[in-house]
């Protein structure tokens, strides 16, 4: 919490300098006038600009997680804060790997900022983080009967391409309100994208309904929940945790 509040307390005082530079200091002074959309990992990225398609507006689209980093480990700089608080959307995931978004978000300059969650946006159709066999060791059954009133839920809602559809529109539905004057080019290039989600969604379907075996076994841990429930396939673990010390029996 420190190391957020240090870096909202630079991000402030950056955004002070810049204003002071501008005439008045609001935002139409001293902005290029382009839209401004920030997002936190790359699937938000890529649906953002397939919606977006030849950019009519020449929306500035940024991606604050570089390839490699870890979302779950990931923390904002100073210039990520700047961003996000004078963008005019903001797409970010929404679970336990973004508490730092809520301390981001009380200090937007953009009062008029759009943001969407993705887990918000999904509602229902969020899962519960699960335990499934071999995930965990008995040993540690009561120490997770005393989580249970602290559920977390699982984050990776990109992995389904039926989820990703609804984000798509989502973020399309955004698109136009914030720059009405090419909606309708908006809707178009989601319509467009949603259909070829379709399509390979249809594929997967076939796959999946075809194949002779329909259960998967992996390591300790599996990201991949959304998808296997949408294909009815089943998954266990062949061994807890995924760190050097852990051997198979």
């Amino acid at each position: 919490m420190k190391k957020i509040l240090m870096i909202l307390a630079a991000a402030l005082l950056l955004c002070g300098c810049l204003s002071a530079c501008g005439s008045g200091g609001s935002r139409s002074e001293t902005d290029t006038g382009r839209i401004r959309i920030v997002t936190t990992i790359f699937p938000e990225y890529d649906w953002v600009v397939n919606v977006l398609g030849d950019n009519p507006a020449e929306a500035d689209v940024t991606m604050l997680l570089d390839s490699g980093v870890d979302l779950h480990s990931f923390q904002p700089s100073a210039a990520d804060i700047l961003k996000i608080s004078t963008c005019d959307l903001f797409i970010y995931v929404g679970g336990e790997s973004d508490k730092w978004v809520d301390d981001a978000l009380k200090e937007a300059v953009n009062k008029d900022m759009i943001v969407i969650g993705l887990l918000d946006a999904l509602g229902d159709a969020v899962k519960e983080e699960e335990v499934i066999e071999g995930m965990q060791e008995e040993e540690h059954d009561n120490e997770r009967e005393d989580e249970e009133d602290n559920l977390e839920y699982d984050e990776h809602v990109w992995l389904s391409l039926k989820n990703a559809a609804v984000l798509v529109r989502a973020i399309s539905e955004a698109v136009q309100e914030i720059d009405p004057g090419h909606a309708e080019t908006y809707r178009t290039n989601a319509e467009a994208y949603t259909e070829k989600l379709n399509a390979l969604d249809a594929e997967y379907e076939a796959a999946a309904s075809g194949a002779s075996v329909d259960t998967l076994l992996f390591g300790d841990r599996f990201p991949f929940r959304y998808l296997t429930d949408d294909y009815g396939l089943s998954y266990y673990a062949a061994f807890v945790g995924c760190s050097a010390e852990t051997e198979a029996s």
